[in-house]
């Protein structure tokens, strides 16, 4: 059996009858309201002193010839007609209005509504290709107008998501080519042809070339968990947080020669701890790895309105102010010689993610004299 498809009214013909509705409501109290102070105003009262009649209900004997009585059975006759004549050109008008109310409607309903056809026709005209398209809409500073720009944001937002998005896969999948590719090689050439001597290393590059690609997988789970948001919040105290994290790498600090400076003064968030606590590893990771030989780490949280939160400061090489900013993105890192290689690139992202999940921000700054 087939389906019948409902009549769909349009807002623009709800809006006109609502429009006319009005205005036949208003006018049919405004005609009863006339009618009813005309037939007030004209009504005979009691013992009446004056009684006018057209000369032509009188009779050829003139006045003197009728009765009070009659004469106040002509007026009433006068009068009953004339209210009749006002009634019926008073339902006529009214009826012509209402027709004119509704031309006028069905046109200010469509000029009022001018604007959402405009972003209705945008929205399905936009895609993936063509997210740099905006509304752009004119007019007053209405509501309509608000509903336009903030379509406009969410298209900013969405445009720079998708970007995002493409160069995540595309560095994505070159970042898991690569591990593969060399394991590839190592099986099919070195392994094949390799010498009983040459078995240990050649299972050492395979396992740290698997170790890499399991580090870039658990990052990019971590990295779509934080973008997904937080299930649930929960009072966590960033300086605790810092301060279990900092304490797992002291060793780590210590054999790298660093000194560790820390400020840990209570920050009381909302959120998840297990994030935050990765938040925080995956930073004091970086200022450890991307340090110099006898450098420091500074890791300060700060309760203060202007700095509320986490700063970690960490000597290092020198790092170009405009190059600061882009290690936010999926797979930016700067590769220099004798530094370290292993890294996916994705700490400080999965950094900016949690923050953002958590209501925060990141800011990345280079030092003068090194690091970040």
């Amino acid at each position: 059996m087939g389906t019948t498809r409902p009549l769909r009214t349009s807002i623009r013909l709800r809006l006109t009858a609502l429009y006319s509705g009005l205005f036949f409501v208003t006018g049919l109290v405004l005609l009863a309201l006339t009618n009813l102070l005309v037939h007030q105003t004209t009504t005979v009262r009691e013992n009446p002193t004056i009684t006018t009649v057209p000369k032509s209900e009188l009779p050829s004997g003139g006045v003197a010839s009728l009765s009070a009585g009659q004469l106040a059975e002509i007026a009433e006759r006068l009068r009953d007609d004339a209210q009749r004549q006002l009634l019926t050109m008073s339902a006529l008008a009214l009826l012509v209005m209402v027709v004119v109310s509704v031309v006028l409607g069905w046109w200010m309903a469509g000029r009022v509504l001018s604007p959402l056809h405009t972003i209705t026709a945008t929205a399905r005209r936009l895609s993936s290709v063509n997210l740099h398209e905006r509304i752009a809409l004119d007019g007053p500073d209405d509501e309509l107008k608000h509903l336009a720009d903030t379509f406009d944001d969410m298209l900013d937002r969405l445009h720079r998501a998708f970007g995002s998005q493409r160069r995540f896969v595309a560095n994505a999948s070159h970042e898991l080519r690569t591990p593969l590719a060399i394991q590839r090689a190592a099986i099919q050439i070195r392994l094949g042809g390799a010498r009983e001597a040459d078995l240990p290393r050649i299972q050492e590059e395979l396992l740290e070339t698997n170790r890499r690609s399991e580090r870039l997988i658990e990052g990019l789970l971590l990295l779509a968990t934080s973008d997904r948001g937080l299930d649930r919040y929960e009072p966590v105290d960033l300086a605790e947080v810092a301060a279990e994290t900092v304490e797992l790498w002291r060793p780590r600090i210590e054999e790298a020669g660093l000194r560790l400076d820390l400020s840990l003064a209570p920050v009381p968030v909302s959120g998840d701890r297990v994030l935050l606590g990765q938040l925080v590893e995956n930073l004091v990771q970086n200022a450890v790895r991307y340090n110099v030989p006898g450098g420091a780490i500074s890791v300060v949280t700060s309760p203060a309105r202007s700095v509320y939160g986490l700063t970690v400061r960490n000597t290092g090489p020198l790092v170009p102010e405009g190059e600061a900013e882009g290690l936010l993105e999926p797979f930016r890192r700067l590769v220099r010689r004798g530094g370290p290689k292993d890294g996916a690139g994705l700490g400080l992202s999965i950094v900016q993610s949690i923050a953002q999940a958590h209501g925060g921000t990141v800011t990345v700054r280079a030092n003068a004299e090194g690091g970040l």
